[in-house]
This record gives C-alpha cells, sequence and structure tokens, in this order.
C-alpha cells in the first residue's frame, strides 16, 4: 500500500486498511459470541478457513508487486531460513508462556519456565542472525532510524490497548453481570460502528497535520476515555452505558493508528516498505498477545489485592456487616443461630465481596491503561515532524 500511493494520500489509504485491521477485532467479540452461543466455539476456528482461502485467491489475482521487486522462484532459495526458524521458536516460546502463564502459577511451571528460556535465547539467536545475515527476514537494520524505532515502540502500546480493551470488557460483562457471550458481544458493537465514521475523518486529518500532532491526540483521547473508564465501570452499569464506554475507547484508535502507521514510512527509502510493513504488523500483534496475558494477570493479582483489603472489614465490630448479617439472615429466614440462613447470608455477603473486588481489579487496570497512554502523548513529540503528506526533514530521519 505504501508503494502504491504517493506520501500526502498515503493517509487515507491507511484510513481504508486500518478500517479493516482494526474493525476486525472490534466485531470479533460480537460475532464470535453469536457463533458461541448458537454453535460452538470451534467454529470461531474453523470460520477462518474459507475466509484464509478467499483472501488467497483474491491477493494471487489483484495484488501486484511493485516495478523495482522482480518475482523469481529462486529467492526462495535465498530465503532466511534460519532467521525464520529462531523467530518461530522465539514467538511459540512467547505465545504458549503467555497464553499458559496464569493458569500454570508462570515460572513455578517447568513448562511456562522451558517456554520462557525458548523465548530468550530464540530472540537473542534471531538478533544476532539477523546482523549478519545478507538478506534478513526481519531487517533491524531499520531500527537505526529514530521514527521507525518509535513508531514500533508506540504500534506495541496501540495494539497492546486495542486487544486488551477488547478482552476485558465482554470478560467483565459475562463473568461479573451475567451477560451471554452474544449480549457482551453485542455490548462492544458500538464501537465497531464509531470507526466507520471516525477512520474516514482520521486519514483525511492525517492530509492536514503532522503524524505526531496526531498521534498524541489520539493517546490523548485514550487517556481520557481510559480514566472516565476507571471511575464509571462499574456493577450497576447498564447495557448501553457499557457500549458507550466502548465508543469512548474507540475514538481514539483511529488517530494513533493511522499516524503512527504513516510516520513509521518517514524516511525510509522505497525498497523497505515490505519490511516497514511487516515489522509494523508483528509488533502490533505481539503486543496485543502481551497485554492480553499482563492485563489477565493483573486483573487477577488486584482481586485477591483488594478481597484481602475488603475482608477487614468483615468483623463482628463492624457496624455495617452487622447489620448487613441480620438483614440478610432475616431475609433467608432465620435467626442466624442455624447452619442454614446465616451460613447462607455469609455466603452472599462473600460472594459480593468477591464481585466488588474484581471490579475494583478492573479499575485498576483501566487507571494503568491511563497512565500508559499519558507516556504515550510524550513519546509522540519525539518523533520528527513532517509536514502533512511529506517525508521527513532531511537529517532527522536517522538516529
Amino acid at each position: 500500500m505504501a508503494d502504491s500511493f504517493e506520501p500526502k494520500k498515503r493517509g487515507q489509504a491507511f484510513a481504508l486498511y486500518g478500517l479493516v485491521a482494526v474493525l476486525a477485532p472490534s466485531l470479533g467479540p460480537t460475532i464470535g459470541g453469536w457463533i458461541t452461543d448458537n454453535y460452538s466455539w470451534r467454529w470461531i476456528f474453523y470460520i477462518n478457513l474459507p475466509v484464509g482461502i478467499l483472501a488467497f485467491f483474491l491477493v494471487s489475482r489483484l495484488v501486484q508487486d511493485p516495478p523495482w521487486i522482480k518475482a523469481d522462484r529462486s529467492n526462495l532459495k535465498k530465503l532466511d531460513y534460519i532467521g525464520l526458524g529462531l523467530l518461530t521458536v522465539a514467538m511459540a516460546g512467547m505465545q504458549i508462556m503467555l497464553d499458559k502463564g496464569e493458569e500454570n502459577d508462570w515460572f513455578a511451571s517447568n513448562l511456562i519456565l522451558t517456554c520462557g528460556l525458548l523465548f530468550v535465547a530464540g530472540m537473542a539467536g534471531l538478533i544476532w542472525w539477523q546482523w549478519r545475515a545478507k538478506n534478513p527476514i526481519m531487517n533491524l537494520r531499520l531500527f537505526k532510524y529514530k521514527n521507525f524505532a518509535i513508531c514500533c515502540l508506540l504500534m506495541i502500546l496501540v495494539g497492546g490497548v486495542l486487544n486488551a480493551a477488547t478482552v476485558l470488557e465482554p470478560q467483565f460483562l459475562q463473568q461479573l453481570m451475567g451477560y451471554t457471550a452474544t449480549r457482551a458481544g453485542e455490548a462492544l458493537a458500538g464501537g465497531g460502528v464509531a470507526l466507520l465514521v471516525i477512520m474516514p475523518l482520521a486519514g483525511v486529518a492525517t492530509g492536514k497535520f503532522p503524524a505526531r500532532n496526531m498521534a498524541a491526540f489520539g493517546f490523548a483521547c485514550f487517556a481520557g476515555a481510559f480514566y472516565y473508564t476507571s471511575t464509571h465501570f462499574t456493577l450497576t452499569m447498564t447495557f448501553g452505558f457499557a457500549s458507550w464506554l466502548r465508543i469512548l475507547q474507540m475514538f481514539a484508535i483511529p488517530f494513533a493508528f493511522i499516524a503512527i502507521t504513516n510516520a513509521a514510512y518517514v524516511g525510509l527509502p522505497k525498497e523497505a516498505s515490505n519490511q516497514v510493513s511487516g515489522i509494523i504488523n508483528f509488533v502490533r500483534n505481539v503486543g496485543g498477545s502481551i497485554f492480553i496475558a499482563a492485563t489477565g494477570a493483573i486483573v487477577t493479582n488486584r482481586s485477591l489485592f483488594h478481597q484481602a483489603h475488603l475482608q477487614e472489614y468483615m468483623q463482628p465490630g463492624n457496624p455495617a456487616f452487622v447489620s448487613r448479617i441480620n438483614a440478610l439472615t432475616s431475609y433467608f429466614g432465620g435467626s442466624g443461630k442455624g447452619p442454614g440462613p446465616g451460613f447462607m447470608a455469609r455466603a452472599e455477603i462473600y460472594q459480593e465481596l468477591n464481585q466488588q473486588a474484581a471490579a475494583m481489579a478492573y479499575q485498576d487496570i483501566y487507571r494503568l491503561l491511563c497512565w500508559m497512554a499519558m507516556g504515550m502523548i510524550a513519546c509522540a513529540f519525539i518523533l520528527s515532524k513532517n509536514k502533512p503528506g511529506q517525508g521527513a526533514p532531511k537529517g532527522e530521519a536517522m538516529h
């Protein structure tokens, strides 16, 4: 796409691309929830087969390489198979470690420890090999360009925030508020509709404002949305309000996503476009995997923290606790002296305590995402200031 459009039109082109790249994970929970409730969760994976076959057919028929890239089957012999192998080992180790870490008590498990070592060894070997290879599968020399290196960092965070937010809200709605998978997915659908409206507008704005200003604006919107969510994400919120929170969170994505994608190409030779595109998408997906695992672990740990803190108030000397116990005991039909009503009253309070502790943990996560977004604003202004639709000033692209 970067090869097909001149710099001043790339913003609008990336807006159309971003609409698909960002809309897919936004609508995924809605469609996935419906499939899970009406068929089976396995169909979430099966459905990718016809989609993949169709994508392969369309790419082979419609996508063409730029003039300076010649199709030659002999290039298969020059492929960096060693780099590909090291990358596969590193990413497989990382993915299994992140997916299975929490349920296996992280590094207390030999499986997780082994996967962690595979990740570290694979990444170390990959970095060492990529600096030596003549035709590296991942050209790490591009990180000498300041803009590209910063854009990769920011895209890790954007991908992480997008995926984490996509998982956190439906998880909260299902586990704590009793929503079905379909209903929880429907609550996120409003964010997808908002993207359809905002993404084209953000593409036009990219041609009128410097990329770093656009990115900073997007991150400021992120910070505001996550702070607002952290103060209003409660067990009493309605379906409509949950949808509104999702719309607020999605509003920022087009501005940050398009600006960063566009800025990543600034100052780089056109021959590097394929590498830039590949690495930018790679780090976005890696960021998503890391943030999903990290936020899940933090929710668990913070829930335990808040649970221990709230238990301090569940004492006979606390008038509010005693009053609540008596009210529930009376409701369940007894004096509290027998094992039935009194036990049920304490069980009800304990369940409420766990729900409140989990809700507070989710609020903590959104507050953390807010602080991260504020840090991303500062990073955005480190990018070289470019004229809208043009490259970076000469001498500012390199470190």
